[in-house]
């Protein structure tokens, strides 16, 4: 009856590493199937099965949150850190989803540049949530956060060049200009989500300073 009452602790830290894993799983997976097209329907599928991953994982943290009386950072960081995170996933399937409702058969090169941008964001912020166990120790956290924001202005310009060579191109061809300007638009928010979670770690980062 006891244990009922005493304060509990939980590795939060462990969901965050999950789920930036699997984001980067989807960002890999993205970028692959604008590589090589011929592994389309399984990539999306997979794609997929990791959005459903990320959304267990999401739910399994939110629960926990709710159950734990000690947390090691902020809870509210907690809070919306995983659900940016998760947000990353969620824009990934949003995008690869779009490929089949359009029926896209052939990729246009940004859009594997775009991908690879991500995947980049994605793995420097891997190395940013590692860090977060021991900020004492690791001064590297803010360098990789850093990193981000850098391939977010990088898709900025990729987005920019995307849109700008599209219209240029598919001007008689609006069907084919509506498609791709929101699939670039949705890779690019994606990395929009990958710098808002370089910015909740940055503050984390702040306030433990």
């Amino acid at each position: 009856m006891l244990r009922r009452f005493l304060p509990t602790s939980t590795d939060f830290f462990a969901y965050f590493e999950r789920l930036i894993r699997l984001a980067t799983q989807a960002c890999e997976e993205f970028e692959s199937l604008t590589s090589n097209a011929n592994d389309l329907v399984w990539r999306i599928g997979r794609i997929k099965e990791i959005e459903h991953d990320a959304d267990d994982v999401t739910h399994e943290c939110i629960e926990a949150l709710h159950k734990t009386f000690i947390t090691p950072i902020d809870r509210d960081a907690i809070h919306r850190l995983i659900k940016r995170m998760d947000d990353i996933v969620d824009a990934v399937d949003a995008a690869a989803a779009r490929i089949v409702l359009y029926e896209i058969g052939e990729f246009r090169p940004e859009a594997n540049e775009l991908a690879q941008v991500l995947v980049k964001a994605s793995t420097e912020l891997e190395q940013a949530v590692r860090g977060m166990r021991n900020l004492s120790k690791d001064k590297s956290v803010n360098a990789h956060c850093i990193a981000v924001h850098q391939c977010e202005n990088d898709g900025d310009a990729l987005l920019r060049k995307a849109i700008s060579r599209l219209f240029a191109e598919e001007a008689g061809n609006p069907l084919a200009l509506i498609k791709w300007k929101e699939i670039f638009e949705r890779l690019e928010g994606a990395t929009d989500r990958c710098e808002e979670v370089a910015n909740i770690i940055e503050g984390v980062v702040l306030e433990a300073s």
